[in-house]
């Protein structure tokens, strides 16, 4: 049951790789790459959550509201830039200082208040997207900053700048989770909550750390969706949510333990990335390739439940 989600995903990138053999050139992989970027980065922000709480996805570690936190930082940024003329310095601030806010609102509702992640984050990712359509009056906004236009066409040796920076905030992100002892400590939160506590660590204040880097992590996430998309989109929360927990999950089911880990998200979030081009170059209806990637979801969840009881 647990290598199940794996097994059917690669089955899944053979038959488009059989199918869809222009996937597999360089420059359509590099295209993966840069698509799968916003993801790649709420997806380390939600592996952060889950490796502090737990990977009960029901009583453990979860962020349902990065992607909208993202596209809530996204929207005041793109709004300051093109709407009140404010310069970039003010915009950036802005639009992180929201996404800061957010995280601490879900810090004091999960770790002060003691509800349970999945209600939390749900109810305060319904606040973001409410707060996003208010600030773009529910339209696009299209951002031709410098910056953006660097972030989404620069390249060095070939390479998108983009992804460079990304593989750069993925070491940071490995390095701070996997090998600090403030890493350590959060991990040990997540794996046994008791055991932390006896052993002096303090389970509270690590959980609100990880909330307050997940918000930071959509506010990364949202100067590469405003680059990826030359401007703001509100709505665009749901499909990266759903993208989100897929190549989270699925990442876990790679990993010798069957745990979430850093780099198995950001892993999973370029195989997602894949499979979305993928079905898309052989001309699979956006509905349909919801309803595929919905069904993996449900998959990679039921595994994860079923890997926790065999632990239990």
């Amino acid at each position: 049951m647990a290598v199940a989600p794996a097994a059917i995903f690669l089955l899944l990138l053979v038959y488009l790789g059989v199918t869809a053999p222009n996937l597999l050139e360089l420059s359509t992989l590099s295209l993966i790459l840069q698509q799968s970027i916003p993801t790649a980065i709420v997806c380390m922000g939600l592996a952060s959550v889950v490796m502090a709480g737990g990977d009960d996805v029901v009583s453990g570690g979860i962020d349902l509201s990065i992607p909208a936190t993202a596209v809530l930082a996204a929207a005041i940024i793109a709004d300051q830039l093109v709407n009140h003329g404010s310069g970039l310095a003010v915009a950036l601030m802005l639009g992180m200082g929201a996404a800061l806010l957010m995280g601490v609102l879900n810090a004091v509702l999960v770790v002060t208040i003691g509800m349970t992640p999945l209600l939390a984050t749900l109810a305060s990712s319904v606040a973001a997207v409410g707060i996003t359509k208010v600030v773009t009056s529910s339209r696009r906004i299209n951002v031709d900053h410098p910056l953006i236009v660097f972030l989404r066409d620069a390249q060095f040796h070939g390479i998108s700048v983009a992804v460079l920076l990304t593989a750069m905030l993925a070491l940071i992100f490995y390095v701070a989770l996997h090998r600090t002892r403030w890493g350590m400590h959060l991990q040990a939160v997540g794996g046994s909550r008791d055991a932390a506590e006896v052993s002096g660590i303090s389970p509270k204040r690590l959980m609100a750390h990880s909330f307050l880097i997940a918000a930071v992590a959509g506010a990364l996430a949202s100067v590469f969706l405003l680059a990826r998309g030359s401007g703001s989109t509100p709505g665009s929360e749901e499909n990266l949510l759903l993208e989100m927990v897929l190549a989270t999950f699925l990442g876990a089911a790679f990993s010798p333990r069957r745990v979430v880990t850093l780099w198995g998200a950001v892993l999973g979030a370029v195989l997602v990335s894949l499979l979305s081009v993928g079905f898309k170059s052989i001309g699979v209806d956006v509905f349909w390739t919801g309803c595929i990637k919905g069904a993996l979801i449900l998959l990679v969840v039921a595994s994860a439940a079923y890997s926790n009881k065999q632990r239990r």
